[in-house]
């Protein structure tokens, strides 16, 4: 790290495994304004590195640097490793972890039911509206998960995969937001078929995640499939589980991108309304 600019930064505990291992090549991915991303060349979940300033969307995979991201060399020279992330002559240390799955608590279904029917009202109301039909893959995956049918559920899942345009495609973006909010909404209301369901749904979309979809949505997905996800998405399952309010949270979360909010919203509404159709389900009926 000699002759190196060196900048602190706030990192997901998500990336613990990739930050601290022997120091790997990296490249640069994309670069934008708030955010550039990083591929590690690793076998470790997620190998997808978010380097994000403070105003960025804080993903689950991201490193919060303090500095902006304007200044950072974006050279062939990256690695990572060693608890730090090289960019040229810049050295990002980390000197911080933050959790991108903080448990929710316990919730009544009763308010779980009205959050319900309060976030389907904002939803339906925003002119921001999901990337896919919701007819089609997304209303079998839904209605897979109301019924507690694994098939269904796995068949419109991998349907779902990688389909649409962008860095994250809506399908993505749609399992996602349905796969946290199965596990920590789960867990909240005691839905053990719930937690089931997002445990055989998150090894399915991960299973060849890699080679279906794009490097930086598989590895949300991978963090997905561990209940991890960022500010916007937690904060809207804190503000169903009561801990908030529930329209501000919601509405930041459709500002996201051009569909990617909707997409979220649309799997957190799917999530929830299983949750709480599967509540008095064993977990292994």
């Amino acid at each position: 790290m000699g002759g190196r600019t060196q900048i602190g930064g706030a990192a997901s505990i998500a990336l613990r495994p990739a930050l601290e291992s022997p120091r790997r090549p990296a490249r640069v991915l994309a670069a934008f304004p708030l955010a550039v991303y990083l591929e590690v060349r690793s076998e470790y979940e997620p190998h997808v590195i978010a380097l994000v300033s403070g105003e960025a969307a804080r993903l689950p995979n991201a490193v919060v640097v303090a500095a902006p991201l304007a200044r950072l060399p974006l050279g062939d020279e990256c690695w990572v490793g060693e608890g730090s992330i090289g960019l040229g002559g810049v050295g990002i240390r980390v000197r911080r972890w933050w959790d991108p799955a903080p448990p929710l608590g316990s919730a009544e279904p009763s308010r779980l039911t009205r959050a319900l029917a309060h976030l389907d009202d904002i939803c339906d109301r925003s002119q921001r509206r999901p990337g896919l039909d919701v007819t089609g893959a997304p209303g079998l995956l839904a209605s897979g998960c109301l019924s507690g049918s694994l098939v269904d559920g796995i068949v419109a899942a991998e349907r779902l995969l990688g389909l649409g345009p962008g860095l994250t495609p809506s399908g993505d973006d749609m399992l996602c937001g349905l796969l946290v909010a199965l596990r920590h909404l789960g867990l909240a209301a005691g839905a053990p078929r719930a937690i089931w369901l997002a445990d055989w749904l998150a090894a399915a979309v991960t299973y060849d995640a890699r080679t279906r979809t794009t490097p930086i949505s598989a590895t949300l997905l991978h963090c997905a499939a561990r209940g991890q996800a960022g500010s916007e998405v937690l904060g809207v399952l804190r503000a169903i589980a009561g801990h908030q309010p529930l329209d501000p949270a919601v509405h930041r979360l459709l500002s996201l991108g051009h569909t990617s909010g909707a997409d979220l919203a649309w799997g957190i509404r799917a999530g929830l309304a299983a949750v709480l159709a599967l509540r008095s389900w064993p977990a292994n009926r």
